[in-house]
């Protein structure tokens, strides 16, 4: 069920992805005005939660905005550094859910989950540094 969630959490952060062309500077506020209302509605969603649920509920919502935020920065100005930002700011969206999803739970599973949360953080960092070194 875990590795679901983190599935879910890959597709939520993935739902906007940057297109091949640079954006006008018109078109990056708009998408930026858009990724602000969209926080904010994601943010209200949340407020009738209780406990970690809500905790969880925000990680999401915030994660979902930064990556989108990033995606859009990349997208305005395109440039291999900016497609690593966007692949850590996934990455560390990803960990970030997972660990408030770990809160839910006690004792070794808890422990467990954290280090799993930990090594696939680690495991997308390393994935995001090797794509972004060149090749020969």
């Amino acid at each position: 069920m875990r590795q679901k969630l983190i599935m879910l959490a890959v597709v939520a952060a993935c739902a906007w992805t940057s297109g091949a062309m640079a954006l006008t500077k018109d078109e990056f506020n708009t998408q930026k005005d858009r990724i602000e209302a969209d926080y904010k509605a994601a943010k209200e969603k949340c407020k009738d939660l209780k406990a970690n649920a809500k905790d969880i509920c925000m990680s999401e919502a915030k994660g979902v905005e930064k990556v989108a935020k990033v995606e859009l920065d990349a997208q305005y100005k395109p440039s291999p550094k900016a497609d690593a930002k966007v692949r850590d700011a996934k990455a560390d969206a990803v960990y970030d859910l997972a660990k408030e999803k770990c809160d839910d739970l006690a004792g070794k599973p808890k422990d467990t989950c954290v280090k799993d949360a930990k090594m696939t953080h680690a495991n997308a960092k390393g994935d995001a540094k090797v794509s972004k070194t060149p090749t020969s």
